[in-house]
């Protein structure tokens, strides 16, 4: 065993995404595999031998700090989102950010490793679960012969996958919106991005996506749109 304790990991990249802050995240990489983002690596990593052969795999694993976990101790249950915020589970149970280590895991499909132009070599990847910036330690091909169980047990997230909601998405607003956008924004909503101890029929919610801050409010199982303005304007209550 080895005696070294405490070694620091290097941030070696971070991600680009449309989301700038961590509501409306969705829960697991992969659920919205319209979601597109980049992984830009610092200048110490932009070495275009580092990533010779990549092309070769659809998939990647990513590890990455759960940045926004403001936490100094852990706890030995927590309280899955999935199971309405009031089943506890243990913390090795579930995948929740507050651990004793806030390292994430999240496998992405690979769509394109970008060798030219601004910050390259950078990678364009689909349906990941990251907030904008957030710090990526390592990336490692996913290999599907030693990665993949298809007769795995998923506990209680296997038996929530599939949970949605209905979403009225007015046509007006959706169109401020990139069409190459626009799917990938609905399947969010339809997810419910609300906190399970935060659902109140009368509060407008405000998930901020691709400079925008998309306003809506939730009752009987069903998201409205009420607005859509850019990010920054006055949040109403």
């Amino acid at each position: 065993m080895s005696s070294k304790q405490g070694r620091q990991l290097k941030i070696i990249a971070h991600v680009r995404t449309d989301f700038a802050t961590k509501f409306g995240v969705p829960r697991q990489s992969g659920l919205v595999e319209k979601l597109t983002a980049e992984v830009v690596f610092t200048p110490e990593y932009r070495q275009v031998e580092a990533f010779m052969g990549l092309e070769e795999y659809s998939h990647l694993w990513l590890l990455w700090d759960f940045s926004e976990v403001q936490r100094d101790n852990w706890t030995a249950t927590v309280h899955p989102p999935r199971l309405g915020g009031k089943e506890k589970r243990g913390v090795f149970a579930t995948r929740s950010p507050f651990r004793p280590n806030p390292i994430g895991l999240s496998c992405v499909k690979l769509l394109k490793v970008v060798t030219e132009g601004e910050d390259a070599p950078k990678l364009l990847i689909a349906g990941a679960d990251l907030m904008d910036g957030t710090p990526v330690y390592d990336v490692k091909p996913y290999l599907p012969y030693a990665d993949a169980y298809p007769e795995a047990r998923g506990g209680f997230g296997q038996e929530h996958r599939d949970d949605r909601i209905q979403v009225v998405f007015p046509e007006e607003l959706l169109e401020r919106f990139p069409k190459e956008k626009r799917e990938a924004l609905l399947t969010v909503l339809s997810q419910d991005p609300r906190a399970a101890y935060h659902k109140q029929p009368d509060y407008v919610y405000g998930m901020g996506f691709a400079g925008w801050d998309v306003r809506f409010t939730v009752e009987e199982g069903v998201l409205t749109v009420r607005d859509v303005v850019p990010l920054g304007s006055k949040k109403v209550k």
